[in-house]
């Protein structure tokens, strides 16, 4: 139904989203300040000089690294979700499951500290929390809330969605079990 995220490519042939997914994990662990060549190459088991077949400089990778955390932790996502055949509801439940399941934002918190000092970091974060806002809008509408509505429980969720792997960890199946919660009050239409 959704996608999941990448693990690193166990063949000897890396390709450029290995280190960039490697770079993302430093970068979660202990900061952009430690995303550095040879700390990456040594988590890769590789020179090096294999960096430089995908990359011109250590800019360049956070470049890349950038882009390629909106597109794997955002854009897939929403594309996925905007495909999905079932109600609205199950849509948002999808989405919210294949967030938590595949820790698609668990570097939300390391990007989001790295946009206080990086310019680039800044526009690539606010520009990819604007895109989940908009379409978690889209999503609370289609199942019937009006625009403020939608609005607040789209913010709501997005921001749970992007605290919950890094701020609240714990054991997976007890979070499912509050995801599930948490899914129902912001889905279920109230009267006024």
């Amino acid at each position: 139904m959704f996608i999941s995220s990448k693990a690193i490519n166990k063949s000897k042939q890396l390709t450029q989203n290995d280190w960039l997914y490697a770079a993302l994990e430093i970068l979660s662990t202990y900061g952009v300040e430690s995303v550095k060549i040879v700390p990456l190459a040594k988590k890769l088991g590789v020179t090096s000089g294999s960096f430089y077949w995908h990359f011109s400089d250590r800019p360049a990778l956070y470049d890349s690294l950038l882009d390629y955390w909106e597109r794997e932790m955002t854009d897939k996502a929403i594309e996925a979700a905007k495909d999905y055949e079932g109600s609205p509801r199950d849509r948002i439940w999808g989405l919210m499951e294949q967030v938590m399941d595949s820790g698609m934002a668990k570097y939300d918190l390391a990007i989001g500290h790295w946009a206080k000092s990086y310019t680039k970091a800044q526009e690539v974060f606010s520009r990819t929390v604007e895109k989940r806002l908009t379409f978690a809008t889209w999503m609370f509408e289609q199942v019937g809330f009006d625009k403020i509505q939608a609005e607040t429980r789209g913010r709501i969720m997005v921001v749970y969605m992007m605290g919950e792997s890094t701020l609240l960890p714990g054991d997976h199946r007890e979070r499912k079990e509050l995801l599930k919660l948490k899914h129902e009050i912001l889905t279920t239409l109230q009267q006024r």
